[in-house]
């Protein structure tokens, strides 16, 4: 198989690091588009996981920049808090939380791997989840949206109803495990891992700008050590490194500007655009690839 071109693995980079924290599917977009646009290079080349994967770290840097400071926090609290025994801030919980979060996906992942590699080299596959993502994240908001209600029936000011929703220091632990396990639905092309990650922090009580900020904080430890489990591959005979890794730079760059657009999004907004858009686009997607348009 000839590998992508410099201007494909660009576009790819683009796309990937512009779409992969929307909760739209930057995966399943990866997957569709070479089949849409006819290119030579197949998904089922054996460099095009560890490829993906390079542009997730790309993805997983760009957010290491924009949470820098918080990071060192995280970690300083969670040696503090092994050392002692004991939890003490909201920051060294937080650090618990993440770990846990960060369990069920890694376990998941490396038991699913192989299944889960054969799904890629499945256009119409991916486009299937991503109809599937678009219905889950308009789910996602139904469920809110009731316990909003309920909220509100149960408050007597705009304040006391925004405290039935609070930051990501304050879910509990089986919640944080409840939507670390979501991230092993975005192994399958077309599920968002931003999308189910945010998702499952609504039901968990989180408000929307929180969700994603915890969302954001999750997928960092999982996409860099899904980058360290792949990155051999990428040294294969034939694969243009260089050209990756200008993609990849490439992603990190639309990642972090991706990211600082949503946490001001979700201040107010919500999933449904973004379901409705999956939606559209995956039917669009299953009509072009059947009719070989």
């Amino acid at each position: 198989m000839a590998p992508l071109t410099l201007a494909q693995a660009l576009f790819m980079g683009l796309l990937q690091g512009a779409s992969e924290l929307f909760p739209v599917s930057s995966l399943g977009h990866a997957v569709i588009v070479p089949s849409l646009l006819h290119w030579s290079f197949k998904q089922s080349d054996p460099s095009f996981v560890p490829f993906l994967v390079l542009l997730h770290l790309g993805t997983a840097t760009a957010l290491l920049v924009l949470y820098r400071s918080e990071w060192v926090a995280i970690i300083r609290g969670f040696f503090t808090a092994a050392i002692r025994g004991q939890m003490k801030t909201d920051t060294e919980r937080l650090a618990m939380l993440l770990l846990v979060g960060t369990i069920p996906a890694a376990v998941l992942g490396v038991f699913l791997e192989s299944r889960i590699k054969s799904l890629f080299a499945s256009p119409y596959v991916a486009a299937g989840f991503l109809v599937a993502n678009g219905f889950l994240m308009l789910g996602f908001e139904i469920l809110r949206r009731r316990a909003e209600g309920r909220a509100t029936l149960a408050s007597e000011s705009r304040r006391e109803q925004e405290a039935h929703f609070g930051s990501a220091e304050q879910i509990s632990f089986l919640a944080a495990a409840i939507v670390g396990a979501c991230q092993a639905f975005a192994f399958l092309p077309g599920i968002s891992r931003s999308g189910v990650t945010i998702g499952g922090g609504l039901l968990a009580g989180l408000r929307h700008e929180e969700a994603a900020r915890f969302s954001f904080l999750l997928a960092t430890p999982v996409i860099l050590g899904a980058g360290l489990v792949e990155m051999p591959g990428l040294f294969q005979g034939g694969v243009p490194v260089g050209e990756y890794l200008a993609a990849a730079v490439l992603a990190g760059i639309a990642a972090y500007a991706s990211a600082r657009f949503l946490l001001r999004y979700f201040r107010s907004g919500r999933l449904d655009p973004y379901g409705w858009y999956c939606i559209t686009a995956g039917l669009a997607s299953l009509a072009l690839l059947h009719f070989s348009l």
